[in-house]
């Protein structure tokens, strides 16, 4: 196999190095500390980050390498890979040995359904022996269990950048709406609140053309459907991937799966919600939407102009809030950010990968990554108002606003993310779809009935009624009982 290759050449090229290092000593008198310097250690790190996070990343490495690297003869070379997906895809097909796929790197980013993959062919290697009580004790404990994938301690996943979701909010159209309705912020801070200002929305800027009926605009949209069922079974009380020992049960609850449709799908079919570009961050930027949940780790990219169309464009204002949960319900919030692999390698290269690692979470260097990224810090001692912005004045004001929201979200919540199991990234897929995609597809038919003329109640009548649900509900489940083990 090409990665076994791989691994085994590690190791001969090590012993031989290993050889020529100790004659070379032997002939000189040099010291092991200066041999280590002349033949540093060097490691590769494969990553996602992209603009303003992979700046921050190199320079970061570039300091480690003329810091500490350069005391103990290690130097990091980074790589980025594209987008999440896009480094997934390269792992695993180098994890397969498919052709033309790279060499496995000493470190990857990755979620832990891609770690747990990796792990089950022998690939990773539990850092736990090269950390102390203290040290793991300094994480935040759900940062550290998430690389727990047998549940007796070990750590198959790094913790290095984590996120959360927040509410992102379009002050400046907000402000016309709320002006005229009385709309209020705090009714956004529920899944009920949200859908009722949502259906305000659409009717209020429906009537100002009232020549034109049904062409209201939509107020929200979600970045991660997936995101939204899980953690919403999870407030309403219904683990819905459930993984124990790497294997997966599938608790489809009817009654909380219902309530997640009825929030989601029936907003969506009425115009209340949108989705039409890739991120929903582009949505609000077309004008197209005025409210989206994503990734804390997004505040970069947020837009601060809406550009209507080729000949409109204005400037807009941001706020940042904390994601809308269900009312009454457990307070849970998504963890979510890839940590770090290190893969099977000749110990003086795994020693390396943890002396990297530990420098870049500790604290002085993590929160300049969170500064300039919008991830949050994974330490305890980090994960604090005052230790985040005590010393930069400077840093953008959507990143420290999503950051203020996503710390006191990690803070005031359960943390949850689904524990690894083996077909975890196409169950994830397939969830991401399965609400999703009806919805799209219903509200063009929907679109289609109102092109006729016909209100909007009765466009949407069928799509309504629980005989419909059900049958979604029935083929929805059948679907995700694949991944279930047995």
């Amino acid at each position: 196999m090409k990665n076994a290759r791989h691994i085994l050449s590690r190791h001969i090229l090590s012993a031989v190095l290993s050889g020529l290092l100790m004659l070379s000593c032997t002939g000189c008198g040099q010291t092991e500390r200066g041999a280590a310097q002349d033949t540093p250690v060097v490691i590769e790190v494969w990553h996602y980050y992209n603009g303003e996070q992979q700046s921050m990343f190199d320079t970061l490495l570039e300091e480690f390498n003329k810091t500490v690297g350069e005391e103990k003869g290690i130097v990091v070379k980074g790589s980025a890979q594209g987008s999440v997906a896009d480094l997934e895809r390269k792992i695993l097909a180098s994890i397969n040995g498919e052709v033309g796929a790279g060499d496995i790197p000493n470190i990857f980013a990755a979620y832990s359904s891609t770690a747990y993959t990796a792990d089950l062919q022998g690939l990773v290697v539990d850092l736990s022996g090269f950390m102390s009580e203290d040290e793991r004790a300094a994480y935040v404990d759900g940062y550290i269990a998430e690389g727990d994938f047998a549940g007796n301690g070990e750590m198959k996943l790094f913790p290095v950048a984590k996120s959360t979701e927040v509410l992102v909010l379009n002050e400046t159209d907000w402000n016309s709406f709320a002006q005229e309705t009385g709309a209020s912020k705090e009714s956004l801070a529920t899944m009920e609140g949200l859908v009722d200002t949502a259906k305000r929305y659409y009717e209020w800027s429906d009537g100002k053309t009232p020549e034109i009926a049904n062409d209201g605009k939509a107020f929200f949209g979600r970045d991660s459907m997936a995101n939204y069922i899980l953690i919403g079974g999870m407030q309403l009380g219904t683990e819905i991937f459930s993984v124990e020992d790497g294997k997966l049960e599938l608790k489809f609850d009817v009654d909380t799966i219902r309530r997640i449709w009825d929030y989601y799908y029936i907003p969506y079919i009425k115009g209340y919600f949108a989705a039409s570009a890739h991120f929903r961050s582009d949505d609000l930027k077309t004008g197209t939407i005025v409210s989206y949940v994503g990734s804390s780790a997004g505040a970069p990219y947020i837009p601060k102009e809406v550009v209507a169309s080729d000949t409109e464009s204005y400037p807009i204002t941001v706020d940042v809030l904390p994601a809308p949960q269900f009312e009454n319900g457990e307070p849970y919030a998504v963890q979510q950010g890839a940590g770090m692999v290190v893969t099977t390698a000749p110990e003086e290269e795994v020693q390396a990968c943890v002396e990297f690692l530990k420098w870049f979470t500790d604290k002085e260097q993590n929160i300049k990554f969170s500064l300039q990224s919008g991830y949050l810090p994974v330490k305890k001692e980090a994960n604090t108002h005052e230790a985040v912005f005590r010393t930069e004045p400077e840093v953008s004001e959507l990143v420290e606003n999503s950051l203020a929201v996503a710390i006191d979200t990690v803070n005031n919540n359960y943390m949850h993310t689904v524990n690894a199991f083996d077909t975890g990234i196409e169950a994830r897929e397939t969830l991401e779809c399965i609400l999703r995609d009806r919805a799209i597809t219903d509200r063009e038919t929907v679109l289609n009935r109102l092109s006729s003329g016909i209100s909007l109640d009765e466009a949407v009548e069928e799509f309504c009624s629980d005989t419909y649900f059900q049958s979604w509900y029935e083929s929805a489940k059948a679907e995700l009982e694949r991944f279930e083990s047995d």
